[in-house]
C-alpha cells in the first residue's frame, strides 16, 4: 500500500531556511506527481507546492512562490520542499501527497497522504 513519511520539520526563526522530505514507497513513485499541503492551526489543508512525474512542471501557491522549491529524486523515492526566507505564517504541518495521475494539475486528485511534520517558525 502507499505509505508517504514525512521528515524534517522543526522550529527556526523568521527568514531562515529549513527542508522537509518525504520518502515514498508501495507504488511506483516515477510514474505520479507529488506535493505538498500545509495546515495551521484552526484552518484547513492548503496547496503549497505540486510537481509531475518527471519533475519538469511544478506549481507553487502565490503565498510561497519565489521562496520554496519542490524537487523529487526518482531514483531515490524522496520529494523535498525547500523553504527559504520562512516567515512565521508559514507555521503549519507540512503533509506529503500523491497523486492519482502523472501530471500535477487537479488538486483533488492528490488523495494520499502522509502523517505529517510540524514546521514552526518564530524567534
Amino acid at each position: 500500500q502507499v505509505q508517504l513519511v514525512e521528515s524534517g520539520g522543526g522550529l527556526v526563526q523568521p527568514g531562515g531556511s529549513l527542508s522537509v522530505s518525504c520518502a515514498a514507497s508501495g507504488f511506483t513513485f516515477g510514474s505520479y506527481a507529488m506535493g505538498w499541503f500545509r495546515q495551521a492551526p484552526g484552518k484547513g489543508r492548503m496547496f503549497v507546492a505540486v510537481i509531475n512525474w518527471s519533475g519538469t512542471n511544478r506549481y507553487y501557491a502565490d503565498s510561497v512562490k519565489g521562496r520554496f522549491t519542490i524537487s523529487r529524486n526518482n531514483a531515490a523515492n524522496t520529494v523535498t520542499l525547500r523553504m527559504n526566507s520562512l516567515k512565521p505564517e508559514d507555521t503549519a504541518v507540512y503533509f506529503c501527497a500523491k497523486s492519482l495521475g502523472s501530471d500535477a494539475l487537479v488538486l483533488a486528485d492528490f488523495t494520499s497522504w502522509g502523517q505529517g511534520t510540524q514546521v514552526t517558525v518564530s524567534s
